[in-house]
C-alpha cells in the first residue's frame, strides 16, 4: 500500500507538458515536443512559431499510465507527439478530442469527459483519479465555436484504494471567469496549481488564455497551497511574459505560494503542499 505522504516529481519538460510521477503512477500533461523555430498549427490556418526547446524529446519519455490533454491545438498536442507515443497509452480529455484521436489517427483508448466527470487509473500500489474542470478558451460565443473545447482537470492521487493524499489543478487553456469558483468549492485545499498563462493573443486582438494579470488572480480565488505557471514564453502568440504573474502574484501577497521551476528542472511536492 503506498503511503499517504508519497511526494509528486513534478518535471517541467515546456509550454504545458508536465511529467508526473507519484508511487508507481507517471503522468504526462498536453504533450508539445515541437523544436525551437518549428511552427504548431492552431487552426483554420494560424500557426505559431515555437521559440524555446522541450526539456526532453518524446523518444526520452519513460513508460506512461495515462496522458491528460486540455485540447486538440498543436502546441498540446503536436506532429512528434502524434507520431512518438506509444498509440496504446489512455489519453483522457474532451470528448471531442477523443473522437478525433480516435477516429483519426488511431489513438483506441482516448476517452473524453465531460465536466465534473472522472476516471481512475491505478499502477501497483497508486491510484489517481481525474475529474474534468470547467474552462473556456474565449468568452466570446462566435470565437468560441472556432476554437477547440477546453477542460481543466483535477488530478487525486493516494494508495490504491485509499483515501485522496495530494491534489493537482490542471488549468488548461482557459481565461478567468466565475465559473472557475466551483473548482475551489469541490475541491478545496488542493497543494498544487498549474495555471496556463500566456496571455495568448490571436490575429485581431483575441486573447484566449490567461494573461499574468488573470493568472494570479485565478490562483487567490483558488487559494491551492503552490502555484507553477507554465505556457507563457514558449510561442509567438504568447504576450503577457512570467514577470507580468510574478508581479501581480507579488501585490496579491501570493508570492511564498510561487514554484519557481525551469524547463527541464524538477520540484518535488508533499502531500501538505511543501516544496523542494
Amino acid at each position: 500500500m503506498a503511503a499517504c505522504d508519497d511526494p509528486l516529481d513534478v518535471h517541467f519538460i515546456g509550454n504545458a507538458t508536465v511529467l508526473l510521477r507519484h508511487g508507481d503512477l507517471t503522468l504526462l500533461t498536453d504533450p508539445n515536443f515541437l523544436h525551437r523555430g518549428e511552427r504548431a498549427h492552431l487552426g483554420y490556418g494560424l500557426v505559431s512559431r515555437r521559440l524555446t526547446e522541450p526539456a526532453l524529446d518524446v523518444a526520452e519519455l519513460p513508460p506512461l499510465d495515462a496522458v491528460v490533454l486540455s485540447h486538440l491545438h498543436g502546441d498540446h498536442w503536436d506532429r512528434r507527439a502524434r507520431r512518438g507515443l506509444d498509440r496504446s497509452v489512455p489519453v483522457v480529455t474532451t470528448p471531442h478530442a477523443a473522437r478525433h484521436l480516435r477516429t483519426w489517427q488511431g489513438y483506441g483508448r482516448a476517452g473524453g469527459l465531460r465536466t465534473w466527470e472522472s476516471c481512475t487509473f491505478t499502477r501497483g500500489r497508486s491510484q489517481v483519479r481525474i475529474t474534468a474542470l470547467p474552462g473556456r478558451h474565449a468568452l466570446r460565443p462566435v470565437l468560441s465555436r472556432l476554437l477547440p473545447p477546453v477542460m481543466g482537470s483535477m488530478l487525486e492521487f493516494g494508495p490504491r484504494g485509499g483515501p485522496v493524499a495530494l491534489r493537482v489543478y490542471l488549468s488548461g487553456d482557459t481565461l478567468l471567469y466565475d465559473g472557475l469558483d466551483e473548482i475551489a468549492r469541490r475541491f478545496p485545499g488542493a497543494e498544487l496549481a498549474v495555471l496556463h498563462l500566456g496571455g495568448t493573443r490571436l490575429p485581431g486582438g483575441f486573447v484566449v488564455t490567461m494573461d499574468g494579470v488573470q493568472g494570479a488572480e485565478l490562483a487567490r480565488r483558488l487559494g491551492y497551497r503552490r502555484v507553477l505557471p507554465v505556457h507563457h514564453d514558449d510561442y509567438s502568440v504568447f504576450r503577457s511574459p512570467l514577470d507580468d504573474f510574478l508581479a501581480e502574484a507579488g501585490r496579491l501577497g501570493l508570492r511564498d505560494r510561487i514554484v519557481h521551476c525551469a524547463r527541464g528542472q524538477h520540484a518535488r511536492v508533499e502531500p501538505r503542499g511543501r516544496v523542494s
